[in-house]
């Protein structure tokens, strides 16, 4: 079978929490295609394992995605290491699990610093690069909870739908610039988190949902954007 030459092969990439799971199938998906990557994690050893395993001469950031001076600080050593940035993966730890009555005020703001606000500086700092190269891929990691809240995710709920309706605006302030945005929202995936989480039955595996995030980074998406695509195995319900 012939694979499809997504295009961008010598693209620089910069995927966050990538040390394993999901950003780690994200960035093996994207050196497969020739990208020269960045990836972070906040766990060194872990990091410097998968920058090993993806060759290409992978430059390993270890930071918490979720400080707020951690995506700009990101975007600024792949750029100085590159020359340039093209495509941001931005993905990040979710909260633990809680009912909505159950959440207090310190974890809902935890939620929105990781799975909200993190997003958005990293995408306000990979921006302008992007728009000086006329050319741009962002896809933002968040969670089938964006579509249909999961009742013991109640933070994560929150938190996510925030940045798919942030994604939603900012995605047509891009598309004049030759800059898409987009957001995966995965469901049950082989990664340790859902493995924490107890649950037993049928996974996804990160490696196809890397394929899926890299060819929504591909020179064939041009005209797709402001989409939130469900990746959970017909998980979700709802029609929207």
């Amino acid at each position: 079978m012939r694979a499809m030459d997504l295009g961008i092969e010598g693209k620089v990439a910069l995927v966050t929490a990538a040390s394993a799971g999901l950003g780690l199938g994200c960035a093996r998906a994207l050196s497969g295609e020739g990208c020269r990557l960045a990836i972070n994690g906040h766990d060194t050893a872990r990091l410097d394992a998968a920058a090993a395993s993806l060759g290409n001469d992978a430059l390993a950031l270890a930071a918490d995605v979720t400080d707020p001076d951690a995506p700009a600080s990101l975007v600024a050593a792949t750029v100085e290491r590159f020359g340039g940035l093209d495509i941001l993966i931005a993905n990040a730890p979710g909260p633990p699990p809680a009912r909505a009555l159950d959440v207090t005020d310190d974890a809902l703001l935890d939620a929105v610093e990781a799975n909200l606000l993190t997003s958005i500086r990293l995408v306000r700092a990979a921006v302008p690069h992007m728009r000086a190269a006329g050319w741009g891929r962002i896809v933002l990691v968040t969670s089938v909870t964006i579509k249909e809240p999961i009742p013991n995710l109640a933070a994560s709920s929150a938190a996510r739908t925030g940045l798919w309706a942030w994604a939603k605006s900012a995605a047509r302030d891009l598309i004049g610039d030759g800059i898409t945005l987009n957001v995966l929202a995965p469901g049950l995936h082989d990664t340790d988190r859902v493995r924490a989480l107890g649950h037993t039955g049928p996974t996804g595996d990160p490696a196809d949902f890397g394929r899926i995030a890299a060819f929504l980074c591909s020179a064939h998406t041009a005209f797709v954007s402001g989409v939130a695509l469900q990746v959970d195995g017909a998980g979700t319900l709802g029609l929207l």
